[in-house]
Order: structure tokens, then sequence, then C-alpha cells
């Protein structure tokens, strides 16, 4: 480690080293050489590589982390404890899980309404309208799917293949207004609001959770509202222990017809940046990695 030419991991997994899908990290990590840091982009999962020699390791599309999570967190607190990580190990075991938008929802922050089904639990499936299931861990729309009121049976059959792999399943309404006004994704860095894009709906009628999604249909960048901003900074600051974040990306939809925007995800562990829409803001991110980095 050397104070004057900083030594940075971007960290990713192996299928991403072969497809080169993160559109962020290739410009990211010539940024930061650019600026003077060594950097090396490496899979999480690679036992060949020396996490203390770093001086900052950041997570950026370690995407297979759904199906090993119990790996992938554990590998957050080896490496926490050699070098510093970001985000930190707490907001990775947290984060995780799903689940955190109970915690949110708890201290006042308006959510996607969520019912969480462990293996085991009896499988309740809504009969009031649109729905989806999805697992309480994953990346992006891995394992999701939209199902239409009365449509019992492939639903149950989802949730039960997502408990035979020891998954809790998320069961949401769809929220209906996201086919005309899409998701917002705010996008965070050192704290401090980045950027925004809309993304239009994912899910389509009829598409099977084991199908491959679009990730990104009809993206464009986007002027959050005032009330978008003002929920965003309600979020991060409904993160237990107030931790610092080097990034967060918040994902909104508007709720049933006159109410405001709810969160849908909080990306706290390895959230897409958008940086091929928003290349102005590459400096930016580069500038907050470097600070980070000490």
């Amino acid at each position: 480690m050397s104070p004057d030419r900083p030594t940075i991991a971007l960290v990713t997994s192996r299928p991403q080293l072969e497809t080169g899908v993160d559109r962020d990290l290739p410009g990211l990590a010539r940024s930061l050489g650019d600026a003077g840091a060594e950097v090396a982009t490496v899979s999480w999962d690679d036992p060949r590589v020396d996490w203390e020699r770093f001086d900052l390791v950041v997570i950026r599309s370690a995407r297979d982390h759904g199906s090993r999570l119990a790996e992938f967190v554990a590998w957050a607190g080896r490496v926490a404890r050699l070098t510093v990580l970001a985000n930190p190990a707490s907001v990775v075991r947290w984060n995780t899980d799903e689940r955190y938008l109970e915690a949110l929802a708890t201290a006042g922050v308006p959510v996607v309404p969520t019912r969480y089904l462990a293996p085991g639990d009896a499988v309740e499936i809504p009969d009031d309208g649109a729905f989806v299931v999805k697992p309480a861990s994953g990346a992006g729309a891995r394992s999701a799917a939209r199902y239409e009121k009365g449509e019992y049976e492939p639903a149950v059959r989802h949730i039960e293949r997502l408990h035979g792999e020891g998954l809790t399943a998320m069961v949401q309404p769809y929220m209906p207004r996201v086919d005309e006004t899409g998701e917002r994704a705010l996008v965070y860095v050192g704290g401090r609001f980045l950027h925004a894009v809309r993304k239009g709906a994912l899910l389509a009628p009829g598409t099977a959770y084991d199908d491959r999604t679009m990730p990104r249909p009809d993206l464009r960048t986007w002027q959050p509202t005032p009330a978008e901003l003002a929920l965003a900074e309600q979020v991060l600051a409904a993160v237990p222990g107030s931790p610092e974040l080097l990034y967060a990306r918040v994902d909104l939809v508007d709720g049933a017809e006159g109410d405001g925007p709810c969160v849908l995800e909080l990306g706290l562990v390895e959230p897409n940046l958008y940086l091929d829409l928003h290349a102005g803001s590459l400096p930016a991110v580069t500038e907050g990695i470097l600070a980070a980095a000490g």
C-alpha cells in the first residue's frame, strides 16, 4: 500500500469477467488509473487474490452472490477485517436480504407492501389483483415473475421452487402504475445525490420466472421530483447504524393512484451506477472512490 498511489480492487464475478456485461467497470477502472490509482479488477471468489494489499475493495458486480449468499457474506466479513470494504460488511449483510424492507417500513419509510414466506411457511397467494413473486436475495430480476389475479398454481410452483433452493420468497402486489411511469433509480456517491435514471416495466405478464429478462428496458435519464429526492434521503437516513456509504441506489415506483412514490428496492451492495447514460458523473465517482481509499 502506498499513500501516493492508492491500490484499489474493483470486485466483480467470474461470469462478469468473461462476458463484460458490467458496462460501468472498464471506464471506471480507466478513470481511476488515470487519476493515479493502481487498479485491479478481480472476482470476489478468486482464492489467489491478496485482499490485504489493497487500500480499498469496492464491490461492483458480484452478480452471482444471490445464489451463494452465505459464502458471499462470509467473504465480505473476511475482507473487511483485512482492509476497507465498500460498502461495509455490516451493510452487505443487511442489504443482501430484502427483508430490509421491513426495517425501512418500521422506520416510517413508504415501501411496496411485502409478504415473506420462508421455507416451511404456509403458501399464501393474494386474490385481489396482479402480484410478483421473487426471492428475498438475489440481483435484478433473477427468479422473479409477475402473475395475474387467479394464477394460483404457477405462483405456488414458483414459491415451492424457491423454498426447494432454501430461499425465502417475497410476494408483493404488482404496482400497476409502473407500466406507465416505470421505475426511477436515484444514485448517490459519498452520501450526495449524483444522477437518476428511469427504467421501463421489467416483468411482462406470462414470462416464466426462469426466463431471461431484459435488465434495463426503456432506460433513459431522469430528473427526480422533490418528493422522490426527499424519499431517497429518508431511506438512506434509515439504514441501521448510519454507516458511511460509498454508493447507494434507491429504486422507486409510484404507489396506488393518488399516492406518492414508494421504495421498491435499495441497492447498497453492487448497484449499477448507469455511467453509460451519465458519463459526466464519472469524475465524481472516481473522486468518491479515491477519497474512500484515503
